[in-house]
């Protein structure tokens, strides 16, 4: 936001959503750096904030070791050597079994959230990166929290670091 000079607010609205629009969602999209200019009337635009996001992602990879959850960041970094892939995932039984002391919703409720999101996420994945959000092959290691816990999901990624990185 500070560096784009776009509200904070508008990057928040834009998270990992598209607009709703059939031919917004079915034009495809890959990200190629290009940001558009301040007095452009899609300044603001899914696009031109995405590629705000992306800039600031480069360059945080660039100084320093980093985590990002999300955002694209491993479609956006892919030709660094240094980046490392995760997928984590569990069924939707056991999102929701999480979900239920954080919300006050029905399972039904919880599930329809959860799908929501993660259609959301795909469609999102897919418009900036031509590809699909939970194929393996996009991610170095991908692991199911609901098998080994958060503890040991965070045991493995430390030992994959480790070899990877020795």
């Amino acid at each position: 936001s500070d560096k784009s000079g776009i509200n904070e607010a508008m990057f928040e609205k834009a998270d990992e959503k598209l607009r709703k629009s059939i031919l917004y969602r079915i034009a495809r999209k890959e990200y190629k750096g290009e940001q558009i200019p301040p007095d452009s009337d899609d300044f603001v635009s899914n696009d031109n904030l995405f590629n705000f996001q992306a800039k600031v992602i480069k360059g945080l990879a660039d100084q320093e070791s980093c985590v990002i959850v999300g955002r694209c960041a491993d479609y956006i970094l892919r030709d660094k050597d240094n980046v490392v892939k995760i997928f984590v995932h569990a069924s939707l039984e056991d999102c929701v079994i999480r979900l239920e002391d954080m919300f006050s919703l029905s399972k039904s409720e919880l599930e329809k959230k959860i799908k929501g999101i993660d259609k959301r996420r795909a469609d999102y994945y897919k418009y900036f990166t031509g590809r699909d959000w939970n194929i393996a092959q996009n991610y170095d290691l991908c692991l199911n929290s609901q098998q080994l816990g958060y503890d040991k999901c965070i045991e493995i990624v430390k030992s994959y670091l480790a070899v990877r990185f020795s």
